[in-house]
């Protein structure tokens, strides 16, 4: 008889300090965002350079944070963060993505794409299509040449990097080398058996995820847009190399195997890396989990080697 996947016991009492706080499915869209700015763990790591940007979208501007692990970084990841297109920011992910620049030997763009409900979809896909665009324009003043191009998100944000895949085919856009998708939200329509095994307890509920589609898509009908699940595009073919992140004790497990298996099946080169012992948004725990900072590592590790492979086919 197979062995039952035990959650790491260092996540116990983080999940015990979440389970006496209200949820964020409970909050109002302020007291959520202001709890999640909160959220940052451990102290940061250096990295040879810090510097903030704006990137122009359609009709304003957005924010950005680019880290450089060194003088001349081997590639340039372009990467959105998550928050179910609700929450999060550059701060929110800015020790995870100092240890992506340093443990990858690559630039990382972080992008502040607009947010929901007030920027509802499909502005957080168009605003990550053109600061796509603008990294690839850009992409000898922050990495010194033209060295691989990456995409990269984690939850929200590794939706919003499949979905970035598939326009930059679908428009003709710039060469993608690969892309990096954490616990990935690939399907709106919320009802895989991982929905039921871990539909409360975590550091994501059923419940949350309602909430964050409720306010990035109101209209269920527009759900099953690739844009939105890019699980739903008329076809996978053609997709840039792609690492898919599986959490096991996550409500998104199973959208994101069967995300990859889509990928897989249309003749792309897939790596899935899937960890027994974590759970959603593990990434953000680096500096306090043992097995994370592990997972972040061997991630970052096949990054690094993605980017080699495309320098060689270069």
């Amino acid at each position: 008889m197979p062995r039952q996947p035990v959650l790491d016991p260092q996540f116990t009492p983080v999940l015990q300090a979440l389970a006496a706080i209200p949820p964020v499915s409970s909050r109002s869209v302020a007291d959520a965002r202001a709890m999640w700015d909160m959220s940052a763990l451990g102290a940061p790591e250096e990295v040879a350079e810090v510097r903030e940007l704006t990137i122009p979208v359609a009709g304003d501007h957005i924010a950005a944070r680019f880290y450089a692990p060194n003088a001349k970084p081997s590639g340039l990841i372009v990467f959105f963060h998550g928050g179910g297109w609700v929450v999060g920011s550059l701060d929110t992910h800015d020790m995870p993505l100092r240890a992506l620049a340093n443990l990858t030997g690559a630039g990382v763009l972080s992008v502040a794409y607009r947010l929901a409900p007030e920027h509802p979809f499909p502005t957080a896909a168009e605003d990550c299509y053109a600061a796509l665009i603008w990294a690839s324009q850009h992409r000898a003043e922050l990495v010194g040449g033209a060295q691989p191009l990456l995409v990269a998100g984690d939850s929200a944000g590794g939706n919003l990097a499949a979905v970035v895949a598939l326009l930059a085919r679908d428009r003709h856009g710039p060469k993608i080398d690969c892309q990096v998708l954490i616990y990935p939200i690939t399907d709106g329509c919320c009802n895989t058996p991982s929905y039921s095994e871990h539909a409360s307890g975590g550091l994501l509920t059923r419940q949350d995820m309602q909430w964050f589609w409720n306010h990035y898509v109101p209209d269920q009908a527009r759900r099953l847009d690739p844009q939105a699940s890019p699980i739903a595009a008329e076809n996978h073919r053609d997709l840039p190399p792609a690492i898919v992140v599986i959490a096991e004790f996550d409500p998104l497990r199973d959208e994101g195997i069967a995300y990859a298996e889509r990928l897989r099946a249309a003749g792309n080169r897939v790596s899935v890396l899937k960890y027994d012992t974590l759970p959603h948004g593990f990434i953000s725990y680096l500096y306090l989990v043992g097995a994370a900072n592990a997972a972040v590592r061997e991630m970052a590790q096949h990054t690094r080697a993605a980017i080699v492979a495309a320098e060689k086919k270069a």
